[in-house]
């Protein structure tokens, strides 16, 4: 009993021996548990998982933009100035002695000459052919002196366009009789005398270029933008008559629907396809100038200077639209009548008219039976007769013809001679709408890729500006536009031409102007993570920082129970 009982107390005491090596701090008999750590991983988890639905909830609708068609459209516009095609066509008659040069000599001299007269950005792609004789031509009587009658006659034996394609004609008739050049309404000019082949050449080119393509543009005329065309390619012109001071008896008005029907109406049309016109009128009473006048024995009449004219519109009491062009015939008081403008060479204006920037044109109006008014002791109401707003409007429209950047009068004065230019009864003739088609349309795109690639640099500087679904559809539009206004550029249609250029511009200009885009402030990600930040960032570093935490104790329990069971396998 005494052995069994040894050994049975010798087992015991090597089952018990791995207990008295146990170290609680680097063993534990019990599995650790995974309830802790699936508590601290699930707030975890549910941070992580709600940031996609707050990241959701503040991101911003941008749709989206033809970023790369933008920049190909401004870097093709810089690249390659817009070109129309034009044809130039030159008829010499009278030139048939043996000395005489041939139709190809003569078009090796004009193509020799025309670049030398071409502006380093020209609008036009020329093409030139020249012709010796001409059966249509030759019916035509260029003796009558009807200038008007012989501009007809080479318009319906010429014409004006083949196709699409615009064809400008210089006819060169050599007879015995004092040279004179002519510029017809249409698209034909004429030059009739004793002129010899180089100077006929020289003039030839000159007509080309400095007046069918750049419209007879000289120094001293206004520069700078166009007529105040606004973004959506309309103009408002108004007109307003102003009276100084109906106290001295006498005040007056005018039938404005009459000559809005019979002088502004042929006008409104054929601007069409540059602008959309409107217009308006007023007439105004207590509108003294602002500038003063003096009395001159000479012209028997009151003075003002070019000097005084920054100061003649009193924006005080003349109640002008700022926003549109506007127009003023100005009636002089009776203590300043007649009123006249004196040029700095000391003449006094024929027209006694002027332009006021930012106003537009002002025409001082001396009406002829001003003075038997004058002692009234009652007041008499006026109308200006039709002949004489006639006259006024014959003004008017030299002025409008100014801030449209041609001429106001009908003489072209080159290097080469003197040109008469004639008028139109629609205050713009056939070539001159050509040019005024050719400049808006490159005006329009150049400021259409303009707007649209600082609305390009704007959107992507910005990535939380909100870009709705109809600015990217003005975009587009505006791009296709664009496009149009090219192609029918090459094709020479510049009507068509001026249309699709100006609803470029406009629907850029929309784009950009849009009022989501204005009425709300844009900020940066950085701004929106400084905001968030304080709320969410200190309760997000608490919950990782408690996950790490976790993780690493039971990663470091679940090695003290790996230990203690290591050791008891060991032991068994």
């Amino acid at each position: 009993m005494a052995e069994v009982s040894d050994a049975a107390n010798a087992g015991t005491s090597r089952s018990e021996e791995p207990i008295s090596d146990f170290d609680p701090k680097s063993m534990r008999k019990t599995k650790p548990g995974l309830k802790r750590l699936f508590l601290t991983l699930s707030v975890l988890f549910s941070f992580v998982l709600g940031f996609p639905f707050l990241w959701k909830s503040v991101e911003i609708y941008r749709a989206p933009l033809p970023f790369r068609e933008i920049d190909h459209l401004s870097a093709r516009l810089d690249s390659a100035p817009l070109l129309f095609p034009c044809h130039f066509q030159a008829i010499f008659i009278g030139f048939n002695s043996k000395s005489s040069a041939s139709a190809d000599d003569l078009q090796s001299a004009i193509s020799d000459r025309v670049p030398k007269l071409t502006s380093q950005t020209p609008h036009c792609d020329y093409t030139i052919s020249v012709s010796v004789g001409s059966d249509a031509i030759r019916a035509v009587d260029f003796d009558r002196g009807d200038d008007e009658a012989v501009d007809e006659l080479l318009e319906s034996a010429l014409g004006g366009s083949a196709g699409e394609r615009k064809v400008y004609s210089v006819v060169v008739v050599n007879r015995d009789e004092d040279v004179r050049a002519v510029v017809g309404k249409y698209r034909h000019a004429w030059i009739s005398g004793r002129v010899s082949e180089a100077e006929a050449v020289s003039r030839v080119a000159e007509i080309f270029v400095k007046v069918f393509v750049n419209g007879g543009k000289e120094e001293g005329l206004i520069h700078g933008e166009f007529m105040p065309v606004g973004a959506d390619g309309r103009i408002v012109l108004s007109f307003n008559l102003l009276n100084a001071d109906p106290r001295d008896g006498v005040y007056y008005d005018w039938d404005f629907q009459k000559i809005e029907e019979t002088v502004l109406a042929p006008v409104i049309d054929a601007l069409r396809p540059i602008s959309t016109i409107s217009v308006e009128s007023q007439v105004l009473y207590h509108t003294p100038k602002s500038s003063f006048s003096y009395w001159d024995d000479k012209w028997s009449s009151y003075i003002f200077s070019t000097k005084e004219l920054p100061f003649f519109v009193n924006s005080n009491e003349w109640h002008l639209d700022t926003s549109v062009a506007a127009g003023g015939s100005y009636i002089p008081s009776a203590d300043e009548f007649p009123l006249l403008l004196q040029l700095p060479n000391g003449e006094v204006s024929k027209t006694n008219g002027f332009i006021s920037p930012m106003w537009g044109g002002v025409i001082v109006w001396n009406p002829e039976d001003g003075g038997e008014f004058a002692d009234s002791k009652h007041p008499v109401r006026h109308r200006i007769s039709h002949q004489d707003l006639e006259k006024v409007f014959e003004v008017f429209m030299g002025q409008l013809r100014q801030l449209f950047g041609l001429k106001s009068d009908n003489v072209f004065v080159g290097a080469s001679g003197a040109s008469r230019l004639l008028t139109s009864e629609r205050g713009f003739t056939l070539w001159e709408l050509d040019v005024l088609s050719r400049k808006h349309t490159c005006f329009n795109l150049h400021s259409c890729a303009t707007t649209l690639g600082s609305l390009s640099k704007l959107v992507q500087s910005l990535p939380r500006m909100i870009i709705m679904d109809e600015i990217g559809k003005q975009v587009h539009y505006s791009l296709e536009a664009a496009k149009l206004a090219q192609i029918n550029a090459s094709l020479g249609v510049s009507d068509a031409s001026a249309v699709a250029s100006r609803q470029a511009r406009s629907l850029a200009e929309d784009a950009f102007l849009h009022p989501s885009i204005m009425s709300i402030s844009y900020y940066s990600f950085e701004h929106c993570f400084a905001v968030y930040s304080p709320f969410f960032l200190p309760v997000t570093m608490h919950v990782l920082l408690a996950a790490l935490r976790e993780w690493r104790r039971y990663k470091q329990e679940n090695r003290k129970y790996l230990a203690w069971k290591t050791k008891v396998n060991k032991a068994s």
